[in-house]
């Protein structure tokens, strides 16, 4: 079996304004799913949409592209928005970060 992995390569960043960048993009991201779970009922009743949130705000649309144009448009400043496909069907999901390579017998 072919593994077609990437290596991982992991640095420690020092640097004080990039990790201020990142603490700030962070602090964005909890708010716009902070948001998101207080509306969650309005959200998710999108089937079938992108929706994007930004500055705590909720952009819809049929096309990826345009609802992250919106949003960019609106809160241009915002580097921590929150995208999603909500399916057409409610249903059970399985997410997994894991790949099975070679099962062990």
């Amino acid at each position: 079996m072919t593994d077609n992995w990437s290596p991982v390569t992991m640095e420690v960043v020092t640097d004080p304004v990039e990790n201020a960048r990142t603490t700030a993009s962070f602090a964005q991201f909890k708010r716009n799913c902070d948001w998101l779970e207080a509306h969650a009922s309005e959200v998710y009743s999108h089937r079938g949409k992108y929706i994007c949130i930004a500055g705590q705000e909720l952009f819809v649309g049929d096309v990826l592209e345009d609802v992250l144009a919106r949003a960019r448009a609106a809160h241009p400043d915002d580097e921590g928005s929150f995208t999603q496909y909500i399916p057409k069907e409610r249903g059970r999901r399985l997410y997994s970060p894991f790949r099975i390579v070679k099962s062990v017998q």
